[in-house]
């Protein structure tokens, strides 16, 4: 049986990173308030750069790429709420045969946002020369 504040837990503890990370995956770059929120938030939640790497390709790419592809709705913005909704879901299942599913099939859900999150990687790791 699952804990009922499981989800609760989950949304408190990625959040924040999930919404700051977004707008990689809008149709347009992000913005350079928007790198610096992300650069902002990986840092004071303390994520190494391979802890982040992970969070995108495993619980973020599988859930927004389909929302990328999705030709229905409004892709300029998020609605905030069913974002982290659906994200919360995916994670708290992402264990076994479904988190060996996603990392194989990873490339394919970050190919399009992986040169915006490469550009984030660089941007932390200037900050923490």
């Amino acid at each position: 049986m699952q804990d009922p504040n499981e989800l609760e837990n989950l949304l408190e503890r990625r959040g924040a990173l999930w919404l700051a990370l977004s707008p990689l995956w809008l149709e347009r770059e992000p913005r350079e308030r928007e790198y610096s929120r992300m650069l902002e938030v990986v840092e004071t939640q303390g994520h190494t750069p391979q802890e982040l790497e992970m969070i995108y390709r495993l619980e973020m790419a599988p859930v927004m790429s389909r929302r990328q592809m999705s030709v229905a709705g409004e892709w300029r913005a998020f609605d905030e709420d069913r974002l982290l909704l659906d994200l919360a879901r995916h994670t708290r299942r992402l264990h076994g045969w479904r988190k060996g599913f996603w990392l194989l099939f990873s490339g394919l859900t970050t190919m399009m946002s992986r040169p915006r999150f490469d550009i984030l990687i660089e941007r932390l790791h200037a900050t923490a020369s």
